[in-house]
């Protein structure tokens, strides 16, 4: 069997080995650029709510602002799929097969052709349904053509976001971090620039924020795939690799697609949880309340909330590459110092998180950054807040949820993965479905206290609990124990 050639040149692209060194240096080594890389994503996010903040209307915003859980649903399940993809990748990268890893990127290319051409079709035609769903409905004419224009064009463009995440994910499962945050750096460079083009001197509103997002992504994979060829000449591809057999495509999406059904049945619970704060602008007669301060106070802590996270993010792929090879190499041992060593690093971020969150709470700073000074008030200020406090002061749950989710995932376990993403479904529907009304004594909408805003917000933390309860069980009995 060949063998992968190993990288001695100085680039600092270089691949970390994974299989050597002292477990914790090696997962920061290799999760640092990742977790930069996440921050980056963040940020080529946040340019679209920064900008739009500052030129679109409140009722933009709103719409805007309400089309995260839609594009989550079908964006996270097109990363959750390559993610666990790049796992065979990384186990054949450890056994030290070249051939293995050739034929897992050329699967990786199929599949994602076919399942992002599916998930277009699907995203699309479901669009005016999930929109009311989360009670954005053509009777609030500005939000609901702002969220739906923004959703249709980025939709459109989930190839580029889908063969983004597989070249990222093939790049990490050889050990190589830094090449795929140098081109999200340009990628984001690249949006920023286009953001202001189509936004400012061309105000086309929301739809020319969605466009500037689906072409920086799509020069950014060609450039990617450009340099991983020329760069990784145990990535090009022959031609006896083109035909593959029903074992490939078998093997893959049995790590691919439990991964990518688990962020999605996470995103159905997002999407419950927005329209229950949707429901908080709606007088009860069913008209949306002038400034919409719950969509937007949420929607500006969802955002601070989701850039922290990116240190999780990061910190979860790193053990995840860093289980997968150790995994293929049969290092049992090295896998459990590895993952008890990253909870410890786990908790150490969830500190400056829980500082940085604080401190940018305080006069609700964080929201004159996604908003215009205008928009926020001292009742948008109220909800973000309320928002923040509950899921900031229980952040270590959901730290404790990436490592256990990601190490799992890095030993093949990933049924135990798909279990925890339907705990985390059910237990956050449950929550913002009756805790809220409870807590109110009634029906919800704008006359509601914000106690009950706040049981709305522990639909978060709820969802973490019941999701690591599910994955302790690999995590002690595989990790720990060493009972494979």
């Amino acid at each position: 069997m060949k063998t992968l050639s190993k990288n001695k040149s100085g680039s600092i692209a270089r691949p970390v080995e994974l299989t050597s060194g002292t477990p914790w240096r090696v997962i920061l080594r290799y999760a640092a650029p990742i977790i930069i890389s996440y921050f980056l994503q963040q940020i080529y996010v946040l340019t679209d709510a920064v900008i739009c903040g500052q030129v679109l209307t409140a009722g933009e915003v709103a719409g805007v602002n309400d089309t995260f859980p839609l594009t989550f649903f079908f964006l996270q399940f097109a990363f959750g799929c390559t993610a666990g993809f790049s796992v065979i990748t990384a186990k054949c990268r450890g056994a030290g097969d070249s051939r293995g890893v050739r034929r897992s990127f050329v699967t990786q290319i199929y599949l994602s052709v076919g399942i992002s051409a599916l998930l277009t079709v699907l995203s699309i035609a479901a669009l005016p349904w999930l929109l009311g769903i989360i009670n954005v409905t053509p009777e609030n004419r500005e939000v609901y053509d702002a969220a739906y224009t923004y959703c249709v064009i980025i939709f459109a463009g989930i190839v580029a976001q889908m063969f983004y995440n597989l070249i990222c994910g093939v790049l990490r499962a050889l050990g190589d971090s830094v090449t795929p945050l140098v081109f999200l750096m340009i990628s984001t460079a690249l949006n920023v620039g286009l953001d202001i083009w189509f936004l400012v001197s061309f105000r086309m509103g929301p739809g020319g924020a969605a466009l500037a997002t689906v072409l920086a992504q799509l020069l950014s994979v060609i450039f990617c795939f450009v340099y991983t060829f020329i760069r990784y000449p145990e990535l090009r591809i022959h031609r006896n690799d083109l035909r593959i057999g029903g074992g490939d495509i078998a093997v893959h999406m049995k790590q691919g697609i439990p991964l990518g059904l688990q962020y999605s049945v996470l995103a159905v619970g997002i999407i419950v949880m927005q329209g229950a704060v949707v429901a908080f602008d709606l007088t009860p007669g069913g008209i949306m309340v002038a400034g919409t301060p719950a969509q937007n106070g949420y929607g500006a802590a969802n955002k601070l909330i989701n850039f922290l996270m990116s240190f999780y993010n990061g910190l979860g792929a790193g053990i995840l590459g860093f289980n997968a090879q150790n995994y293929g190499k049969g290092e049992y041992e090295r896998i459990r110092r590895g993952t008890l060593q990253t909870f410890v690093i786990m908790l150490i971020i969830y500190a400056v998180c829980l500082a940085a969150g604080l401190l940018l709470s305080i006069g609700g700073a964080y929201q004159y950054i996604f908003m215009s000074a205008d928009k926020v008030t001292p009742e948008t200020i109220r909800f973000g807040n309320t928002y923040i406090y509950v899921d900031m002061i229980l952040y270590f749950i959901l730290g404790a949820l990436f490592v256990t989710r990601s190490a799992s995932q890095g030993i093949c376990r990933s049924g135990y993965v798909l279990a925890a993403g339907f705990a985390e479904l059910v237990a956050r529907v449950l929550i913002c479905a009756f805790l809220p009304a409870v807590v109110n004594g009634g029906a919800v909408d704008s006359t509601a206290s914000l106690a009950a805003f706040a049981a709305v917000c522990f639909g978060d933390p709820g969802a973490w609990v019941a999701a690591v309860i599910i994955l302790s069980i690999p995590t002690v009995r595989c990790i720990i124990k060493m009972k494979y």
